[in-house]
């Protein structure tokens, strides 16, 4: 226990140190135009503005937290920060790419920072008009992306001379569904990117070899309405609910994108290669809280699973502008954490921090393409397994 205690205090510590507080907005306004969350109260971000050099440039990231298939899991969102801005605390710490210190973020410490919360449960892309009147559900994501994109147009973005959308694990994904059309909102001569962090979620079966995940995607676009806010490059070839597969709609994105993402995505391994409900009898549930708990079989499993990752990355074909890197840390989500980001300790690839390799590729200082060396070869990585944003799948049958 003291142990314990004696971690949260140093955590607490260096949130205070490395981050900075930043309180929440809520947009009002996007009520009226029915872009509200699962719960109808109205959508909420945090928002730390630009200074010096960087009043113009802006970077927005989009909150993850998994989605909601049907009305029942979607309910129990509303009961979460994850389905009602009522539910959200008030103020949340800026770090690691948000941080506004030279030190930690050096490329886009001055830079308009933003969080956009995340509380529809659709990667942002649901537009359902009909309210169900036993549920009282809203199924508003795409309304929500919108209203919150026309209050930051408002607020100075139509000026931006340099911008970047993002995301972490859900919102990640979001920001690949919705690049192309946010490079579309922006002054013509505007450098804009993508980055996607833990947002590459691929298409592959569990151990026990169904396909989990391609059912529960198709059952939240169909929850959702979300095909007609999916990429039409895609959904003119595949059924909608494939196009929520990074693999199947990357290649097609016209404005240039970055993919950071473990080979090991922990969230991935817990809930696309081994939920609960592949998992009944719970011989996966202490290697997947901690790598250094997996099993001979295990490990062999997980490098499988890396290399179907890596077949679905190399499916996109060859880009000049796309960058990439992928670590064979056991992580989830490495832009927000400083820990992470830029620091020290931090993991490196090819010599080379996240904040580095992204830095780069941004400012056209240098291409970034990387894939590690499989588990556990990367001596940086310290076996971390962090999961910010992240929850397990909302189904009845998952309890990790």
């Amino acid at each position: 226990m003291q142990q314990w205690l004696r971690a949260i205090i140093t955590l607490l510590i260096l949130l205070i140190t490395e981050g900075h507080p930043v309180d929440i907005t809520y947009l009002q306004s996007a009520v009226a135009k029915g872009a509200v969350c699962l719960d109808g109260s109205p959508p909420a971000y945090h928002f730390d503005k630009g200074f010096g050099a960087g009043v113009n440039n802006w970077f927005i990231q989009l909150e993850g937290g998994a989605w909601c298939n049907n009305a029942t899991t979607c309910l129990a969102r509303t009961k979460t920060r994850l389905g009602s801005s009522k539910l959200m605390v008030k103020t949340v710490s800026f770090s690691g790419i948000l941080s506004n210190k030279a030190k930690f973020n050096p490329d886009f410490y001055n830079w308009n920072r933003i969080r956009i919360r995340y509380c529809d449960g659709s990667s942002f892309t649901g537009d359902v008009e009909a309210v169900d009147p036993k549920t009282k559900l809203f199924y508003r994501g795409a309304r929500i992306f919108s209203a919150v994109m026309d209050d930051f147009l408002a607020k100075g973005m139509k000026n931006a001379q340099n911008a970047i959308l993002a995301g972490c694990s859900a919102g990640s994904l979001a920001a690949i569904l919705h690049c192309d059309r946010f490079k579309g909102l922006l002054p013509p001569g505007a450098k804009v990117k993508c980055l996607s962090d833990a947002g590459f979620f691929i298409n592959t079966k569990t151990i026990s070899g169904t396909s989990h995940i391609e059912q529960f995607y198709s059952e939240v676009v169909n929850t959702h309405g979300s095909a007609k806010n999916l990429p039409q490059s895609c959904t003119s070839r595949l059924k909608p609910g494939l196009c929520f597969f990074p693999q199947n709609v990357a290649q097609q994105i016209q404005t240039p994108l970055f993919l950071v993402n473990a080979a090991y995505d922990s969230w991935q391994i817990k809930n696309i290669l081994a939920p609960g409900v592949a998992d009944p009898h719970g011989t996966w549930r202490n290697c997947k809280l901690d790598i250094l708990k997996c099993s001979s079989a295990q490990l062999q499993t997980m490098h499988a699973f890396r290399t179907e990752f890596l077949k679905a990355l190399n499916s996109l074909g060859p880009s000049s502008s796309r960058g990439y890197y992928i670590n064979s840390c056991y992580a989830h989500c490495q832009t927000g954490t400083q820990e992470t980001w830029l620091r020290d300790d931090s993991p490196v690839l090819a010599g080379t921090t996240i904040a580095k390799a992204v830095g780069d590729w941004y400012y056209d200082r240098k291409r970034f393409q990387e894939i590690d060396c499989p588990y556990p070869c990367n001596k940086t990585c310290k076996n971390r397994n962090f999961e910010s944003d992240a929850r397990p799948l909302d189904t009845d049958n998952i309890d990790d």
